[in-house]
This record gives C-alpha cells, structure tokens and sequence, in this order.
C-alpha cells in the first residue's frame, strides 16, 4: 500500500509578502532605470556626438584659433579710423579695453551664474526643464554665455530650418554640440577671454557685428567709453536687434534697457538707488551707421580697394596697347596694386579684404580730407550748380552745340548702362518694352545739392536730370613726400560712383602749360626773360597741313615783343605754339610730359600743347609736385603699412621716385607759375581769397569749355581740382573758366588748412631756393605789354 504525503500549506499572507518584495525590487529596478536612463541617454548621446556621427565639432586647433569675420580698417595718418571693409561689420577689442559696464551688463542679463560653471550651467537647465515638462511652460533659456559663443563661432546650430519629427532631434543635437564645444572653449580660455570674444562676435543690429563697431555706431564711442545706461542698451539690443533697435523702435529699446539695469540691481552690479535714476534716463544716440557710401573718404576707400584687389592686367581689358603696358608697369612695379593676390598667409590663401580683419594705415589727413570734401561740395552747392540751373533755364538745353540726333545717342547709352536696364534686360524683356519702361513714372528719391529729394518721374526723365548735376574732384598731396593728404572724387558717392580723381580722365587745357614751358627752360635752354614777338604762329604738321591755335576773347597781336613768362602768365596759345615750333619734334616734348609723372597717353602733335590730353587729376597733382620737390618727381602714395589682425607687420611702402628736371629748372617754374596768381589768371587767389602766402598755380579750361581746372602749388601742399559734367558734351556756364570752377575749391580748402595751426602749414611758409639758383628778374625794358582785356586774363581754352 503506497503511502501518502501530505501537502504543505503556504499561508495567503506569506504568498502576499513574498510578491510585495518582488514587486519592490521590480519597482527599484525599474525606478533606477528611469532616473538613470536619461542621464545614461546623454552620455552616449555625448559620446556620439563627440565622435562627429551627428556632424562636424570643432577640432582643438579651431578652438585655439576661432574664426569670424573681421573687418579691414582703414585709418589715417592721425590715426582716425575712416573706414572699413567688411561682410560683417566687425572688428576686434580686447577685454582690457572693454568697459566693465558691459561686461556687468552681459553676465547678469545672459549668465548669472557665469563665473561658478564650466560652460554648462546644470542649476539653469534644471529650471528650464521643470518649467519646460512639469509646467508645461515652453520658454528658451539655460543657454550660457559659453554656449551662446560656441553656437556664434562654430555654427553648431542647423543652418536649415526643420519642421515635424525632425525639429527636436535637431535642437537636441544641436544643444550636446553647444555642451562639447562650450567645455572646450572653458578649457582653453580664460573667463576674460570668454567675454571678450562674446562680445565681439554678437550682432547689435544697424550693420554692427562686434562691440567696437555698435559703441561707435550708436554712440560714436569706444568701447572703453561706454556708460551704464549705454552697455545696458547695447547688451539688451543683442536679444533681438531688429525689435529692440533704438533707431526703428524706441519704446521697445527702452523697455528693454530697463529690464537689463533691473538685472544688474537684482545680480548686485548696481544699487536700488542707482537703478531709479538710470531707468529714469532716455537713450541718447550719437548715431553714426556705417555704410560704403557714407563717412570720410568715400570715394578714396573704394579706390584703395580697387586697388588692393585688382587682378593682374590681361590684354583685353584695355581698349590700348598703351593704356595695357602702363597697367603692366604698375603691376610690377606698385606692391600695393593687387596686393591681395601678391600676398599670401601662412596657410598659403590669398588675403581677403573683407573677413581677415587688415590694418591699412594710409596717409590720408582725416582733417584735410574733410575740408577737401567741404570746400568742393559747398562751391558747387552753392556758387557752380545754381550758374549751371540758370543757364539751362535760359537756354532751354543742357547740351549745348550738339545735334538732337546725337542727343538720343547720349541719352539712350546713359539708359543701356542703368541698372535698370540689365535688371529689365535679365528679366527677358524686349528693348521696346524696355524703352516703354523707362518712360512710365515712378516714385524715386533724387540728388541735390540741397539734400535728397522725392519725387514722382520716369527713369528716362531721370537720366536727364542727372545730366544737369555738376562733378567735381579734388586731391591734395604733400609734394616731398608723396603722401596723399585728401582725396575727394565726386560730390557724393551714393548718387556717383565714378571717381574723378585716379578714373575719369579729361582733357587738361592750359594746365598742361606749365609742362611746355618748362620743356623750353629745361631742354631748349631758354630764360623766361626770353623775347617773343606777340604774333600768331603756324606750324606745318606731320601731313602737310598748316596748325595755327586759337586765343579765348578778343587778342591782338600787335608784334610786341614779350618775355617768354608772359604767355605762362596769360595763358597765350600762340606763345605754347611758338615752343612748340621752336622744339621741332612733339614726340621729345610727349616723352618730356612722361618724365615728369603723366601716365596716360600722349598724342605726340603740336596741339597737345594746348592741352588735348586726357589725364587724370591724380597724374596731374603727381606731375605738379615735382616744381615743389626740386625737380625730383614724387609718385603720389597712399597707405605706408599694412598689419594683421594680431598687428603683425606684412608690408610697407614708401613712394617711388625719379630725377625729372634740374633744381633751377623747377624753381623758375615755380616763380614763373608765381606769376600767375600775382598778375596772370589765377590772380582771384590773392583778391578775392585772401591767400598771401607764396602760392604758384595754373588754371586751365578744356575745348567748349567741358571742363575747368586749378593746380596749386605752395611749399608743403600740391593739390588740383577738376569741375565738369557726366558728359563732355555738357558746358560749364559760358562766362566760367578754370579760375571760376575749380580755384575757388582750392583756396576755400587752402584757407581752411592755413586757419589750423594744428597742421603746421602756413602762409608764412616759402619755397626752399636751390643752392646757387638764378632767380629771374628780366629788366624794365622787358616787361610785358599790358594786358587791357579782362577775357585775356580769366578766359582761356582752346578750339
């Protein structure tokens, strides 16, 4: 018989403790999964990242070598910064130059807990996650100024908007790159430094990208500078330029302002009492917005850049064999002339104007350079423009002496090379639809001299318009040197972009005289007390055909016989043909002209002593100062240095010079040119101006009286102006001439010069005399005939 065995009975409350436990366990199990499994998460998300699955970190050699932006500076000789080159306005300050109101500002607006983390502040993500999950409240924040840098400097942030399920994957992504990146910047910066770059790399909204150019901007100050209420403002407008702006929205700003001062009380940077009052304050602009197109030295900035970057010449870019080999010459031989492409970092790249953050120290004189822009601006402004107005309301036309054919011509290429009209050309609209575009009305901002003006007109009555407004161009230059001091190409460059100084060319007039007659001096050994009899003269020119020039105003020729410097004096055409004559061959004359600094081409005929050339102001001022530099031609100059954002030294320059004429060659010439502005043409310097310092100078207007010009010369300061239109075939006022249009340009910014003391120039100052000159003094019997008729004194051109 099988015995049984009884079954033992489990009691239901140990059966329900036993699962309790197990469920105790599970639920410690699963409780420390959960707390852990996020931060387990963001490790391997970390380590995922870091390896650059996610996308590309920056390696070490970034982080010791950030990258951004940086613009070029350009500054003067003073030592005024007066422009730059940029994409992004910015340019870097240290922090020791950075005023501690900004950095208060910063740390107690952006990062409270700056100075107690590593670049993660977790007390602050801690709060953005409660208030983010638990609170459901979906605010930003938590970002530390650290993180804020990384995302600026290394775009760790997507580019590329995403939208969906991939809007959060992205911004987490982004976020453990801002970690990484940030715990590398604190590992190889200090905090100082830190800030520093923050607030150097931050975009304040009005083109300004740093804190060196939104000071200067908003309130034409340095960094250093910066008051409480100011870096509050500057610090608040970095959140969102474009709503906080103080220029576009005023109340926004101040509000803002305001919040950022409350901070700073809340943070211990600033007192209860000291928050009242400072939240009391307006803001106060001194607003200086920077612009290509505005500030000191416009159209000079652009040509430096122009010059800088320009490219080795190639033979189809030039319409002459000339004009290319001249190109060439420079290219050789100008280190400045596409210095950029010449030059090369230690990476082995080219420079670039607009990101490496460049130096340019040039010998522009920031205080000539706005009298040179004073002085030209206010006679057309005031005296040439209103003269050229009443003329065209007399005459009905602005052209004058031209056929209505070639008037359509004019206009209608004026009409081809509009933007416009390549935008409309782009778009694929025909050249009738084109035509009837420009001849529908639309709102339009115009130029004058009075300031801008809107107005209701159709582009084509537009191009007309601004076929009525007169040019000018002015250049000044220290003749021993060669350093630029002013450089003015037009009247302003938003409206005219075509610069008249180192351009346009046009023809000189009679302020190519000065060259003939010291070519007779010079190589045919004639005294300026040399007789020459008061007759017309023809030469037999290379086809057989007699030229005989013509004088301005009613002349007569009565066979007096005068000195040589009594042609200079009065401009006289026959007297520069009878050189002519007497020197046989134009070429040697052409090749002379060349030797003393004139670039362009020279047609080697016996009219060019009448001035048919075209030349540009910056040759002719080059040209002029060699009579101040004893006969050694200067090359005018522009920049002495170049650094590199570090302030390294990469290049120098120093202007090239040459023997051109003799000592006594050039002194007489100055006294003869003397001669001029005591008793010839340009005498309305000493009248009207007041200028009773040694001054020598011609005047010079060219064929149809298209163009006027002035050069001067004094001890210290060479310098030509130039006054015309867009086109030649516009006339200065009928009873103007070069000592009208242009000299008044020249003594305004001549007077302007000798009224600063600062600048160590004079009338008091005289022409050094070589040792052992001759001074001419032609005796009583030779002394000019006198001269009765006004116009042979103030009028001179050439037909």
């Amino acid at each position: 018989m099988t015995k049984k065995v009884a079954k033992k009975n489990t009691p239901k409350a140990s059966r329900e403790q036993l699962a309790r436990r197990v469920n105790s366990h599970r639920f410690v199990k699963w409780f420390w999964i959960v707390v852990t499994a996020p931060f387990a998460l963001i490790i391997l998300l970390l380590a995922i990242t870091a390896t650059g699955l996610f996308g590309k970190l920056p390696t070490f050699e970034d982080l010791e070598n950030p990258k951004s932006n940086l613009a070029t500076e350009i500054y003067s000789e003073d030592g005024e910064l007066i422009g730059s080159f940029f994409i992004q306005n910015r340019s870097y300050t240290p922090y020791e130059e950075i005023s501690p109101n900004l950095v208060a500002a910063l740390v107690a607006t952006e990062d409270g807990r700056y100075y107690g983390h590593s670049g993660i502040d977790f007390v602050g993500l801690a709060r953005v996650a409660v208030k983010t999950v638990a609170l459901g409240q979906g605010q930003g924040g938590g970002s530390t100024i650290t993180q804020q840098l990384a995302k600026n400097l290394y775009e760790t942030r997507d580019s590329v908007r995403r939208s969906g399920v991939l809007k959060y994957p992205n911004l987490v992504v982004s976020k453990l790159k801002e970690w990484i990146t940030a715990v590398g910047l604190e590992y190889n910066y200090t905090k100082e430094e830190i800030i520093a770059m923050y607030l150097n790399t931050v975009f304040y909204g009005s083109n300004a990208y740093g804190i060196k150019s939104a000071a200067q901007t908003f309130f034409n100050k340095t960094p250093d500078e910066v008051t409480i209420e100011e870096a509050a403002m500057l610090i608040g407008v970095v959140n969102a330029p474009t709503r906080y702006s103080p220029v576009r929205n005023k109340q926004n700003a101040l509000n803002r302002r305001n919040t950022v001062i409350d901070r700073m009380r809340e943070r211990g940077f600033i007192s209860h009492a000291m928050e009242d009052s400072l939240r009391a304050l307006p803001i106060t602009l001194d607003y200086h917005p920077i612009s290509h197109n505005t500030g000191t030295g416009t159209y000079f900035r652009e040509m430096l850049r122009l010059t800088m970057t320009a490219e080795r010449p190639v033979r189809s870019s030039y319409n002459t064999d000339w004009d290319y080999q001249q190109a060439v010459r420079t290219w050789d031989e100008n280190p400045l002339y596409g210095w950029t492409h010449k030059n090369r970092k230690a990476d082995g790249s080219e420079y670039n104007l607009y990101r490496d953050g460049l130096k340019i120290y040039t010998t522009i004189n920031a205080t000539m350079q706005k009298y040179a822009e004073e002085a030209l601006v206010d006679h057309l402004k005031t005296t040439l423009q209103p003269q050229m107005d009443r003329q065209i309301k007399r005459t009905n036309t602005v052209f004058r002496n031209v056929s209505r054919e070639e008037v359509d011509n004019i206009l209608s290429r004026a009409m081809r090379q509009s933007d416009r009209y390549r935008a409309l050309t782009k778009e694929g609209l025909s050249a009738e639809a084109i035509r009837e575009n420009f001849d529908q009305p639309v709102e339009m901002q115009l130029f004058t001299y009075q300031g801008d003006r809107d107005t209701l007109m159709t582009p084509m009555d537009s191009i007309r318009y601004y076929k009525t407004i007169l040019r000018s161009s002015f250049m000044a230059m220290d003749p021993r040197t060669g350093y630029v001091k002013a450089y003015v190409g037009g009247p302003d460059f938003r409206y005219f972009k075509y610069d008249m100084v180192k351009q346009g060319k046009r023809q000189i007039g009679s302020t190519i005289k000065p060259f003939i007659y010291t070519f007779a001096i010079d190589h045919l050994g004639l005294s300026p007390c040399h007789r020459v009899p008061n007759l017309p003269v023809t030469i037999e020119t290379y086809n057989g055909e007699p030229w005989s020039p013509k004088e301005a105003g009613t002349v007569v020729y009565d066979g007096v016989e005068n000195p040589l410097y009594f042609g200079l004096v009065n401009s006289r055409n026959n007297y520069t043909a009878w050189i002519m004559k007497e020197a046989k061959q134009p070429q040697a004359v052409a090749d002379f002209i060349h030797k003393l600094g004139i670039q362009s081409y020279i047609d080697p005929v016996p009219a060019m002593s009448l001035g048919t050339p075209d030349v540009t102001l910056y040759e002719m001022v080059g040209a002029y100062g060699t009579f101040a530099n004893n006969g050694v031609y200067t090359e005018p100059i522009f920049v002495t240095r170049i650094e590199d954002r570090q302030g390294n030294l990469l290049s120098t320059f120093t202007a090239q010079t040459s023997d051109a004429i003799s000592e006594q060659s050039a002194y007489t010439m100055l006294k003869m040119m003397e001669r001029v502005i005591t008793e010839g043409t340009g005498a309305r310097i000493r009248w009207m101006y007041g200028i009773t310092g040694e001054v020598a100078g011609k005047t010079g207007t060219s064929q149809n009286n298209s163009d006027g010009w002035f050069m001067g010369v004094t001890p210290q300061i060479v310098a030509g102006g130039w006054v015309g239109a867009e086109d030649r075939s516009v006339n200065l006022v009928s009873e103007a001439d070069g000592a009208r249009q242009a000299l008044p340009i020249f003594a305004a910014f001549m007077n302007k010069v000798y009224a600063n003391p600062a600048l160590g120039i004079s009338m008091q100052d005289k022409f050094p005399v070589p040792v052992g000159a001759t001074v001419f003094n032609c005796d009583e019997t030779s002394e000019p005939s006198t001269v009765t008729s006004t116009s042979q004194i103030d009028d001179e051109f050439f037909d």
